[in-house]
């Protein structure tokens, strides 16, 4: 794609503007500014990512997941608000999770242990995770405002933090996996995924598309599982005094 065909669709970014003056929405400059720092952003990304991928050097990988890991982190942080040490607990559960889907994408020869396959299919991994996470935090501070009655009644019989509440931590995680689930039964049917897609604009075979597809939708599908597993146990101790009252959020 041209610089100049890739002007043209700043008149979708104008479409939106016009609309949100119409119904006075007051959107202007949230779009304006979100305009520009993806813009920037995203053409910073690329040339990182062709100096990378021209390098070709582990440190350079790694460096990349980790400030992807933390930014992530950082900003599913922000639906815990209140919850003290939530966001290195997040970067816990979503770097366990990377680790692993890469020891098995790798270990079994999956896909080849080349930055082109690497950092793509991490991103995806990890901005999964993210929203994820951001879905568990959501439901549990739900759950927990909505159960504190039944969750001190449990605490003043005996029970420990984790029995007293286990099974909000269940209806959690369950909840923020849903729109995964949900996404794989409709995958194909309701929408053409991003990488597929992608793949087929660049002229690639929709078979093998298909195939890196499948990958990606399995592949989200324990990414979603494991980090909201793991961050149920890392966390549960938050909502929590050290006196084993609830902590006020």
């Amino acid at each position: 794609m041209s610089f100049v065909a890739l002007s043209f669709t700043l008149i979708f970014v104008m479409i939106t503007m016009l609309v949100s003056m119409w119904q006075k929405l007051d959107l202007e400059k949230d779009i304006a500014i979100g305009t520009m720092r993806s813009a920037i952003q995203l053409l910073l990304v690329g040339y990182v990512l062709m100096f990378v991928f021209k390098s070709n050097h582990p440190i350079f990988i790694l460096a990349i997941i980790s400030v992807m890991i933390t930014v992530a982190a950082w900003n599913a942080g922000k639906r815990g608000k209140g919850l003290s040490g939530i966001r290195w607990r997040i970067a816990l559960s979503i770097g366990c999770t990377e680790m692993l889907m890469m020891a098995l994408l790798l270990g079994l020869h999956i896909i080849e242990a080349t930055p082109q396959y690497i950092i793509p299919i991490s991103g995806m991994t990890i901005g999964n995770a993210m929203v994820v996470s951001g879905l568990f935090l959501n439901h549990m501070k739900r759950e927990v405002e909505s159960n504190k009655g039944e969750i001190e009644t449990l605490l003043c019989l005996g029970a420990s933090a984790r029995q007293a509440i286990q099974d909000s931590l269940k209806r959690s995680v369950k909840s923020s996996m849903i729109p995964t689930i949900d996404g794989m039964k409709t995958v194909g049917l309701v929408q053409l995924p991003g990488m597929m897609t992608g793949m087929i604009v660049a002229g690639a075979d929709p078979v093998e598309a298909v195939r890196y597809q499948i990958l990606i939708v399995f592949a989200f599908t324990a990414s979603a599982a494991i980090t909201s597993i793991i961050l149920s146990l890392v966390s549960y101790r938050l909502w929590f005094t050290k006196d084993l009252r609830m902590a006020p959020l």
